[in-house]
Order: C-alpha cells, then structure tokens, then sequence
C-alpha cells in the first residue's frame, strides 16, 4: 500500500518497452513573489510512456509543465529533456529543443483571424521555413485527417465547437511531429463524450506518431483511460506515484477526493 512520497516503479510493460528516460525533472521549484507554488518536483518520463500529473486545480500543474520547456524560469531544480539540460540552453538552443517538443495548450490557442488551414501552415512556416503550397496542403490534410477533422480546412476556430478547436490545436502541433507531447487539461470544458474521443485521440496520437506524454489534468477520467502511470500533485509537491489503479486503491487521505466520482 502506498502513502504520501512513496513512489512506485514504473509497470513492466514500461520499463521493458521505454527504458529510455526522454524527461527528468528533479527537486524543481517555483515561486512568485513570497508565495510557493512548485515546492519540489521529481518525475521522470519514459520513451513511448504517457504520464498523468494529476491534480487540483492551481495545484501548479501548468506552471510545471511551463518550467520544463523554458517559458518560466525555475528557481531550483534540474530539467532534462531528450538529454538537453534545459536550463543551461542559450535561447537558439532552447527554441530548436521546443521543434521536438509538442505543447497542446489549454485554450488551443488558435489565431481567430485565420483559417483551419493558415494555423496549421504557421508553424510550418515559422520553424521550418516551409512555403511550397503542395507540401503545406499535403501536411495539413494529414494532420487533419489524424485529428479527424478534414473538411474543416476553411473554417476559422469561431465556427469550430470546443472539442474541434482541441482537436485543431493538436494537429497544429503534431504538424512539426515532436517526440514529446505535453497536454495541458485537454479536456478542460468538455462534455463526457467528447473528453472520451481528446482521450482516445492522445492514445491514438501515440500509437501513430511514437510519443512520450505527460499529461497535465483535473479530469480523472482522462487520467483513467490515458496514463500508464500518474503522479499525484498536491500542495506543489509530487507526493504520490503509480497507476491509476494503484492510486485508487491507496487509502491516503489526500488522494481520497479525486476518486469520489
């Protein structure tokens, strides 16, 4: 049985298929001004592995996910992604490290004066200097059809329901194909049914593109049907680690409200 800073190894299908570790963090802290928010973090993410950070909501679980790609400077810790010491990066290293890193943002954090079609080109055009049209189209329609939403080239994200824009916002970032996802609540907002088809799409995303995730939730039900293994945030430390059914089964008192669905 487990209890608060115990920490579980990672199942064997894991740690047999990934043992390559693509993201460690350890003893990561933050705080603005006097107040603590990240009082600290240890986690480890293995190659092919999704990981859950679950908790509370201004637990601190989208400034973690922040920290580690450099658009918030940490005060302690280390941060290593794919063998990059993170916080050692010059600012040219640090953005060509982001190119192998996908960040699904809360809000999709879609261009409302574009296309379906002229968000997915952007980033295309910015990091990779890609301006053929035939390619461009080529690689939009498959990451639409990826998401599953190919007739909404034209659209522009007010005509799109928030599922569609979460979807849009995900294959906006697999465009550039990164090893590495980071889900920032993808199922935020969203009515069961169609947080059952976002959790669906990041298995699948997984399966067709090989990435590691970590997975920044509330939602335990997201946290359920995604993550091989989840970390349980709480007062800005990650004080509890496993599967989602080892985490169930734990009678920690701080765990407890999580599962009273």
């Amino acid at each position: 049985m487990m209890s608060a800073n115990s920490s579980i190894e990672p199942n064997d299908r894991i740690t047999k298929e990934s043992g390559e570790v693509v993201v460690r963090v350890v003893n990561l802290k933050k705080s603005f001004g006097n107040m603590p928010v990240l009082k600290g973090i240890s986690l480890t993410l293995h190659k092919g592995e999704n990981l859950a950070i679950l908790g509370r909501s201004g637990s601190g679980k989208s400034v973690l996910i922040k920290c580690m790609v450099g658009l918030m400077a940490v005060d302690e810790g280390e941060i290593e992604i794919l063998g990059h010491n993170v916080r050692s990066l010059s600012p040219g290293e640090l953005n060509k490290m982001r190119q192998q890193v996908g960040f699904s943002f809360q809000s999709s954090a879609l261009y409302d004066s574009m296309t379906v079609q002229e968000n997915l080109e952007f980033p295309l055009k910015r990091n990779l200097n890609l301006f053929d049209k035939t390619e461009l189209n080529n690689l939009v329609k498959m990451a639409l059809h990826d998401v599953g939403l190919e007739e909404t080239s034209k659209k522009k994200p007010a005509e799109l329901s928030g599922g569609m824009k979460k979807r849009i916002g995900i294959a906006r970032t697999l465009i550039l194909k990164p090893k590495i996802m980071l889900y920032d609540e993808p199922t935020a907002g969203l009515d069961p049914i169609t947080s059952t088809e976002i959790n669906e799409l990041i298995l699948n995303v997984r399966k067709k593109y090989n990435t590691s995730s970590i997975i920044i939730t509330h939602d335990i039900s997201c946290a359920s049907q995604t993550a091989d293994r989840v970390i349980a945030l709480i007062d800005g430390q990650s004080k509890v680690e496993g599967t989602f059914e080892e985490l169930k089964a734990t009678k920690d008192k701080e765990l407890a409200p999580f599962f009273k669905y």
